[in-house]
């Protein structure tokens, strides 16, 4: 029973249910078990509290009905208002159903967020009751019986010896276990490697970019990253948490003995006949590892330049610059922001038996075929600028530097620009011009910068409307002054957002597509960057020259249907103000 232990104990005494001498040896018999057993429970099993006493207090405190089950019979159609998983994983019965609203019946009325989760799942109000959890446990086990396969039956059979085995199953196929959608699952005997396996496959068909696994103070959750936001599913229940982090780490060839520093490793799988890396960090936390797992499927990367989403004119810039001799094109934007795709699609473009084109990554991410791709390993002191180094001996035409971080990076990639190779790169900064400052904060000499540097391109990614569930809507009050929309050009312009499907899992949106900002460094613009003007005089000479900002291109993508106003305003905020 998820509760707020502490609180409930207080609430106990104020009601004078149990005393102090009571708590403080439930406090100290749920210690030696190393808190397994909660304090409330332990008063009930030590005689000193009745479950229906605790049952009444709540319910007078947050104002709810009791409801005695065993004197109520539930209709058939309500008792199917619910799945078993959602009745197993919450420990709540439907009792009852008036129009559009289901009543449940639940053993702890302060434990809100089941109530808000079923409502998220049902699209619907749902009201609570208070009922016995002995009464509740009965109704669950003769309705809703626990099916041979499902999450629920494989927890009951692990032992408190699984760990032990699970490590030893698991040892054989770390880095590079290979699992089709069913029979391969089912020939391993551990329960949490099906599970493990279960979650990695549910993330990779939602087409998920991450899955998170969150050890919170009484619960693990998960969350999956879809189109750029996070969605919360089923996961293992608390107890499983190190049976689950230890089934992660050996897979990912990470120590697990160690819990005490940040790790970084790669799983390399087979689903459905496909290759898929996942990037796996772990770090600790006040509650144990928190485990992020990127999925990187090599088959979804898009190479094709015109499917990135650039229109005709910025098509047309892209291709001239990738197009130059020599000279430096930088990408910038925040982590996600589809910098490294663009890249690579660039470099897939020019990628001809004539040009040799060498990377260096932090990490690869990708193969590319006919590139070399140089991995960073600062271990052995193979960093941006000992790997750019050595590059350059290898008599490149065109070179690929996956980030630049420091001066000595910087300085040598425009030395590279000047000596006549085209250098790719990216920078993090909120616009293009932005760029053009941190190289020089960096220490690069703005002359250097003006001659080398050729263009900057910003880009974020916007979430792409639903096209099963779009419809025309008109724009909100908030949305018009916030994007400075005059009546007349509202009139001349129909916008669309998603109302939600199966399709999209109610979102209104399904996929995404990039918005871009492009500079180019014209004679203009190397004037002012020579003579160091700010980062703002440049960004307004820019736009005055025609360079068209991050929200004029997601507007104008809105305006074609493709994005959502909302996504406009959520991606670019902070780049306009």
């Amino acid at each position: 029973m998820a509760r707020d232990s502490e609180y409930v104990l207080e609430l106990l005494l104020d009601y004078g249910l149990v005393s102090q001498d009571q708590v403080d040896q439930a406090k100290t018999e749920s210690k030696a078990v190393n808190g397994s057993i909660d304090p409330v429970d332990l008063l009930q099993k030590l005689g000193f509290l009745r479950s229906s006493d605790l049952t009444a207090m709540l319910a007078q405190h947050y104002g709810m009905e009791i409801m005695d089950l065993k004197k109520y019979e539930i209709p058939e159609e309500v008792l199917q208002a619910l799945t078993p998983d959602i009745i197993h994983r919450y420990n709540v019965v439907p009792v009852m159903r008036h129009g559009d609203t289901l009543t449940v019946a639940m053993s702890d009325p302060s434990d809100l967020e089941t109530l808000d989760s079923i409502r998220y799942y049902l699209g619907r109000d749902v009201e609570a009751v208070v009922a016995d959890e002995t009464q509740l446990k009965q109704i669950i086990e003769k309705y809703y019986p626990v099916s041979g396969g499902s999450v629920e039956n494989l927890i009951e059979t692990l032992g408190e010896e699984s760990n032990e085995f699970l490590i030893e199953s698991g040892a054989d196929t770390s880095g590079g276990s290979t699992i089709g959608e069913s029979e391969d699952i089912e020939e391993d005997t551990a329960p949490v490697i099906k599970l493990v396996h279960m979650l990695i496959i549910e993330a990779y068909k939602a087409k998920a970019s991450d899955i998170h696994l969150e050890p919170m103070e009484k619960r693990y959750r998960v969350r999956y990253r879809v189109d750029g936001a996070l969605r919360e599913v089923d996961g293992p229940p608390k107890f499983m948490q190190s049976n689950f982090t230890s089934r992660v780490k050996i897979m990912s060839r990470l120590d697990i003995t160690e819990k005490r520093i940040p790790q970084d490793g790669r799983i390399r799988m087979r689903v459905n006949d496909k290759d898929i890396d996942l990037r796996v960090s772990s770090i600790p936390t006040t509650h144990g590892e928190s485990i992020v797992m990127r999925i990187l499927d090599r088959a979804s990367i898009q190479l094709d330049i015109p499917k990135l989403g650039f229109y005709a004119d910025d098509l047309e810039l892209v291709t001239g610059i990738i197009g130059m001799p020599d000279g430096i094109f930088l990408v910038t934007g925040p982590t996600g922001s589809g910098k490294t795709t663009s890249l690579y699609a660039f470099l897939n473009t020019i990628n001809t038996v004539s040009r040799k084109i060498i990377t260096v990554e932090d990490p690869v991410e990708y193969q590319l075929e006919g590139i070399n791709q140089v991995q960073v390993d600062r271990h052995i002191d193979m960093t941006f600028a000992a790997a750019l180094r050595a590059m350059l001996r290898q008599a490149p035409n065109i070179i690929m530097v996956g980030e630049i971080r420091d001066l000595e990076t910087a300085e040598i990639a425009i030395n590279a620009s000047l000596t006549g190779h085209l250098v790719f790169s990216t920078l993090h900064t909120n616009d293009a011009p932005g760029a053009i400052a941190r190289l020089v904060d960096m220490g690069v000499k703005p002359f250097l910068v003006a001659s080398s540097v050729r263009a900057v391109m910003a880009q974020r990614l916007v979430r792409r409307i639903c096209q099963n569930c779009k419809k025309p809507y008109t724009p909100s009050k908030y949305e018009i002054q916030l994007l400075g929309m005059s009546q007349e050009y509202l009139d001349s312009h129909q916008f669309y957002k998603g109302t939600g499907c199966d399709k999209c899992g109610k979102t209104g949106y399904k996929g995404r597509i990039g918005i871009y900002e492009i500079f180019m460094v014209s004679e203009d613009m190397a004037k002012l960057i020579f003579r160091n003007e700010p980062s703002g005089v440049i960004r307004e000479a820019a736009r005055r020259n025609g360079m068209r900002s991050l929200r004029d291109d997601a507007v104008r993508k809105a305006e074609a249907g493709i994005t959502t106003l909302e996504e406009v305003i959520y991606t670019t905020l902070m780049d306009e103000s």
